[in-house]
């Protein structure tokens, strides 16, 4: 083998190793149609983690206050952007937490639209809900109107008061069906390849 050929092969394979598994993964799974998640904060924690693109690695971004927890595991859509510049949110539903960097195939249930305030400055900041699709307690929830109001509500008023403890103000202003957050994920595909 010509030893030009073997130093291209060693290239590509070093810029492969180095790619980060957020993107590897498209936003949904070609074949099952399922959402990809990474998650970076499990259910019941709460530390926030973040993923860090730079270094490919998971980093400790906040703390709750004593007594407050994320409800529900929380993450990002790989390979998307929202506009507030950063991979799109996803709430998961799961039976059991799992841990920062686990791939969970999902559902999309719907979004629960919402506009950030922060020093004068307001961007939409929308909270994608879904179900992991191995989750045996939630296979027949096909969208947010198959959840229970008073857990909606509750959902939000974390994000809501999450917000609050950070100098920034969360106002939610509609819950949408799954097509409508299919094309919200879409949207930030297609922001992410022009980025």
């Amino acid at each position: 083998m010509p030893s030009g050929r073997c130093c291209t092969r060693g290239r590509v394979t070093a810029i492969i190793a180095k790619m980060s598994v957020a993107e590897k993964l498209s936003p949904f799974d070609q074949d099952s149609g399922e959402l990809n998640v990474i998650i970076e904060t499990p259910r019941g924690c709460r530390n926030k983690y973040s993923y860090d693109e730079k270094r490919g690695v998971f980093k400790l971004s906040g703390v709750l206050p004593a007594g407050a927890v994320f409800p529900f595991d929380f993450g990002f859509v790989p390979r998307t952007v929202g506009d507030d510049g950063d991979p799109l949110d996803v709430l998961v539903l799961m039976d059991e937490p799992v841990f920062s960097g686990c791939f969970v195939a999902a559902r999309l249930l719907g979004v629960i639209e919402a506009r950030q305030t922060e020093d004068g400055k307001t961007e939409r900041n929308d909270r994608l809900i879904a179900v992991s699709a191995k989750a045996p307690t939630h296979r027949d929830v096909k969208t947010l109107t198959d959840l229970n109001a008073t857990l909606l509500d509750e959902i939000e008023h974390f994000f809501v008061s999450y917000n609050a403890q950070k100098g920034k103000k969360f106002k939610p202003i509609g819950r949408f069906c799954p097509k409508r957050a299919k094309r919200l994920v879409h949207r930030g595909e297609r922001k992410r390849k022009r980025k």
